[in-house]
């Protein structure tokens, strides 16, 4: 392998992979078409790695035998399709750093629930005193753990732009937890290529390896029937016995059951640390793992009775004055939404909105209608959201700001009602992310 490297993009997974990079020995050199933020900048300097911001060096990039693409970087974007198109290598971070290590990996993708799976996964492993290391799109980039550390295990989130530059890479234990739109205007607005774009993450697996799939999931279950999955199948589904074979998990009498190797795991959904029906499905995808690395039956019902959950995904802020204030900023589709609404008992006062994805909103309609008695819209543009939901809620208001919204909520709140920010979009138009949206918000709860 050529040791000269070139990074594209400087976010935490491109200086992650410069990083790794430079401990393997590789000339490396970071471009990034905007500027670095400081935190990363700072550590580049200090590693004497060289970089630049604010453009492209495109003579350095044609000089590289290999590079590294941010996935926030599109696979179609001019530059890349250029540089493929002379014959340089164009990979992933995360197909970079899989070369660095000889750990077991258990990778996680899917629109919804992958982060909590991920982190659920990375739990158990830990209580049963494995040398883990848990990162990807979530937390660490993937090359920066690496870095630190060796690992005998490595529980990663992979989202659908790291799966797009991955080519020799193979999980040995993948789990696809649903898919659902997302993405879309990314994806050319087809459905399909999404698809093909997750289930890149069975690819290079063979019968010894493991891939566990929501056996309840429309669009997952059509996309298998014209694909050559080779891994052996877990399924994990709400019904009452197992669709495939007799590996899996299932809801049987209230009773989750994790069925491996003729040897059942069984305990009380209602013992779950996380409830709400997206949840148990997480819950299961990470217990069936678990039980196929062989872990004791004990450690991983423990660990999914212990978990506690992420920041800004379905996250208790506060209740003031009986009205409950729930961050689910991280609900950034239509169907994370969805998951958080089927959850509420009581009336909802829905925070929405955000820089849209080309979002359906019609699989919401039966539940704004039965749960949703007033909408804030907390967003620069309103319209799709009004256009969707005017017709079912009476009180649809406008706001710019998370603590505009929070006070309008308030204001609106009676005792008993929960006021859900779970915007089923993108934040960009407003706030730099969905983690300073969440934050934002909860830091305007805190000051009612």
């Amino acid at each position: 392998m050529s040791k000269k490297i070139v990074i594209l993009g400087g976010g935490e997974s491109g200086v992650g992979a410069a990083l790794l990079a430079q401990k393997q020995g590789f000339d490396v050199f970071l471009t990034d078409s905007g500027a670095l933020k400081s935190i990363y900048k700072n550590e580049l300097i200090a590693n004497h790695i060289r970089f630049e911001e604010n453009g492209h060096s495109v003579d350095v990039l044609k000089s590289a035998d290999t590079i590294v693409k941010s996935p926030g970087i599109p696979t179609h974007h001019p530059l890349v399709t250029s540089l493929r198109g002379e014959g340089k290598k164009v990979i992933s971070e995360i197909e970079f750093a899989s070369q660095f290590t000889g750990a077991i990996k258990v990778c996680i993708t899917g629109a919804n629930g992958k982060t909590t799976t991920t982190l659920l996964t990375g739990h158990i492993l830990k209580n049963a005193g494995l040398k883990v290391g848990v990162g990807g799109n979530v937390g660490k980039s993937l090359a920066r753990l690496l870095t630190e550390d060796s690992f005998d295990y490595l529980v990663v989130e992979l989202s659908s732009f790291q799966l797009d530059d991955m080519f020799d890479f193979k999980a040995e234990i993948a789990i696809l937890t649903n898919i659902t739109p997302d993405h879309l205007d990314r994806y050319d607005y087809e459905l399909e290529n999404y698809v093909s774009s997750k289930f890149r993450i069975t690819q290079n697996q063979t019968p010894k390896d493991a891939f566990i799939f929501n056996a309840d999931d429309p669009v997952t279950m059509s996309a298998m029937q014209s694909r050559n999955i080779r891994a052996t199948r877990f399924p994990i589904t709400l019904r009452d016995h197992l669709p495939f074979g007799d590996q899996g998990a299932f809801i049987q009498e209230q009773l989750l059951q994790i069925q491996i190797n003729q040897n059942p795991l069984e305990m009380k959904i209602t013992d779950l640390a996380l409830q709400g029906k997206h949840n148990i499905y997480n819950s299961m995808a990470a217990g069936v793992a678990a039980r196929i690395l062989d872990l004791r039956k004990e450690v991983v019902r423990e660990s999914l009775e212990n978990f506690e959950n992420i920041e800004h995904r379905m996250e208790f802020v506060a209740k003031v004055n009986g009205i409950t204030f729930i961050n689910d900023s991280k609900a950034t589709n239509v169907n994370s939404a969805w998951y958080a609404l089927e959850s509420q008992t009581k009336p909802v006062i829905w925070i929405a909105g955000g820089t849209d994805k080309g979002n359906d909103y019609t699989e919401l309609n039966d539940l704004v209608k039965s749960r949703v008695r007033a909408i804030i819209c907390l967003t620069k543009d309103s319209s799709k959201i009004r256009k969707a939901f005017s017709s079912m809620v009476d009180t649809i208001v406008d706001s710019d700001s998370a603590m505009q919204a929070v006070k309008i909520a308030y204001d609106l709140g009676k005792d008993g009602d929960v006021v859900l920010l779970s915007p089923a979009c993108a934040s960009f138009d407003l706030f730099v992310n969905y983690e300073d949206r969440g934050r934002q918000f909860k830091d305007a709860v805190r000051r009612l």
